[in-house]
């Protein structure tokens, strides 16, 4: 609905001030008092129009924080979700980098062994 539009609310606001303008115009224009133009009834109905546009307004802008902070809060969720299944995916990874790691280093180990065993043999002969 246009209705609950931010722009349309501030139409109808700034419709509402100029037509108080112009009535309060036209009343000073006519000499009446202050006090007396406030008890006017186009002048009262003009302010409360006023009014209740602020009130929509501050709905609206009400709905708009709470849908901002909807949203910021369900980009953190999924980036944080997104986080825990990345977490042990690299964890998984780890892993396998450490067993790789792990069966290299007694592969190393073994080579060191038969090479001193080579030299050994090779000095026994002599």
């Amino acid at each position: 609905m246009a209705s609950k539009l931010k722009q349309t609310q501030l139409r109808r606001k700034e419709q509402y001030e100029r037509k108080l303008k112009n009535r309060l115009a036209l009343l000073a224009e006519r000499k009446m008092e202050p006090a007396r133009m406030d008890r006017d009834a186009i002048v009262k109905n003009l302010r409360a129009q006023i009014e209740a546009a602020d009130a929509r307004l501050k709905a609206i802008a009400a709905i708009e924080k709470r849908t901002e902070d909807q949203a910021k809060a369900k980009a953190d969720k999924a980036a944080a979700e997104k986080a825990a299944r990345e977490a042990p995916a690299k964890a998984a990874e780890g892993g396998r980098e450490k067993k790789e790691k792990a069966a290299k280093a007694p592969a190393e180990g073994q080579e060191k062994k038969e090479k001193k065993e080579k030299k050994k043999k090779e000095e026994k002969p002599e």
